[in-house]
């Protein structure tokens, strides 16, 4: 076996990201948690209940465990409805404590990335329509200011909202998280809202603190046609990229962005991303079925020979996230993966995946592109949405029941990375040894003759 290192730049960060809503415990204050009440809308009627008991202070063990590993950062998110209960009137305990719990990543060498906005939203605003009311513009500059100007002195990465066309896609036309619609005509006057409310989230943190970085998280899934000579797949493709990962960086860079036969016209929004925040998962192939149009708007299928983790959720393709990374630079900031990783109970894939997708990211920073950090989802198992507690994303097993926390090998494996600052072949042969000839072939016989 050749033995070598693919390193990493110095200072680069190393770290999981988690959500408010996903590992704090009874966030009883927001749409997700009256949404987990109505029957059917999770998994097996599965409820977030208390969560990882982070708000009990279960973050501190759990902190300690990504510090021991080698992290040097964490992304995690606040939960908006816990700061603020009701219209403009702040719980200042809660405050206190999401200052010491920043305060706790940096005593431990973590670097936080901070989210404003993680999927959930207060239910009080809910009631008043939402991201479908403009008025959540003011609303969110507000809980803005107010939490940058008591944390903003401990932190100096913070991203806006998270994965924009992913809630945009769930809540408002596909009808599967809250508030639960289906109408592909007010698609564009949430759009507008949710950019508006990035725009005066950016201002109000730069007016407070100057000096930090601010981004949103953007999810990007691999679109490729099923049949690459089929102009109607190949349509299909552009089409669902244009649809779910173009709209929300084009408008951030250009101050314009499209949506089916919609065009907004938005210039306040351009150019206002300090970093660019991605998410990379899979990728998926499309297909045009004539029989059945309304399937264009619904998840592709994956490649019959693809690998695939234990539930078939995720396709193990590390190509996908080179292209998003190719993808990601064109606007001109710098790039943090603000989210990657797999569901795996098992484990075995998890490893495959991570040593893949890592090479791609050791790939893009040796073809110098601005590529920061990289944060895996997630540092321990939690509540996974629509898919309640049916996934385990952590590097750590967490027991539902007991809370109990167990080390998987991947975060050893992750460990062994985040020490190193770098990739070995060494490390891949210990723990993921069935891929360790695609990251590091073995040398040719020619290769290895000494005597000519």
């Amino acid at each position: 076996m050749i033995k070598a290192t693919c390193h990493f730049p110095r200072g680069f960060l190393w770290g999981t990201a988690t959500s408010s809503h996903q590992v704090e415990g009874y966030n009883r204050g927001n749409d997700w948690w009256a949404w987990e009440q109505e029957s059917g809308r999770i998994f097996q009627n599965q409820r977030s209940g208390k969560a990882c008991e982070w708000w009990s202070g279960r973050w501190r063990e759990d902190f300690d465990r990504a510090a021991e590993a080698g992290q040097n950062a964490h992304r995690l998110s606040l939960e908006w409805s816990r700061i603020e209960p009701n219209p403009a009137l702040w719980d200042d305990d809660a405050l206190a404590y999401y200052r010491e719990i920043i305060r706790g990543a940096l005593e431990r060498g973590l670097e936080p990335m901070v989210t404003l906005h993680h999927f959930s939203t207060p239910q009080w605003i809910q009631d008043k329509g939402g991201w479908r009311n403009p008025e959540i513009v003011r609303h969110f500059r507000r809980y803005t200011r107010k939490v940058v100007k008591d944390l903003g002195d401990l932190v100096s990465l913070w991203v806006t909202i998270n994965e924009p066309n992913t809630f945009l896609y769930f809540g408002y036309l596909q009808g599967d998280w809250p508030p639960g619609d289906h109408s592909i005509r007010r698609l564009p006057e949430v759009i507008t809202n949710i950019v508006n409310a990035h725009v005066a989230a950016y201002e109000a943190i730069h007016v407070v603190s100057p000096d930090n970085r601010v981004g949103l998280a953007h999810h990007y899934r691999g679109f490729r046609p099923t049949n690459p000579r089929n102009p109607l797949d190949r349509w299909v493709a552009r089409m669902k990229h244009q649809a779910f990962n173009n709209l929300y960086p084009q408008v951030f860079h250009t101050g314009w962005t499209k949506f089916s036969s919609f065009r907004l016209h938005l210039p306040q929004a351009a150019q206002k991303q300090d970093f660019f925040g991605l998410n990379y998962y899979t990728t998926e192939l499309c297909s045009f079925n004539p029989l059945k149009p309304k399937q264009i708007f619904e998840a592709g299928a994956f490649a019959k020979d693809a690998d695939l983790s234990p539930q078939g959720f995720i396709a193990n393709e590390p190509t996908g996230l080179w292209d998003a990374l190719r993808w990601a630079i064109r606007y001109n900031t710098p790039v943090y993966i603000t989210e990657n990783g797999t569901e795996d109970s098992g484990d075995d894939f998890r490893r495959r995946y991570l040593a893949l997708h890592l090479h791609k990211v050791w790939r893009a920073v040796n073809y110098s592109w601005p590529v920061r950090g990289y944060f895996h989802w997630s540092l321990i198992d939690n509540f996974e949405w629509e898919r309640g507690w049916s996934q385990k994303f952590g590097l750590w097993e967490m027991d539902v029941e007991t809370q109990n926390r167990s080390k998987r090998k991947s975060a050893d494996f992750y460990a062994e990375i985040c020490r190193l600052n770098g990739l070995s072949s060494e490390t891949v042969a210990s723990y993921a040894p069935d891929v360790l000839d695609l990251l590091f072939p073995p040398r040719e016989p020619a290769e290895l003759t000494v005597d000519g």
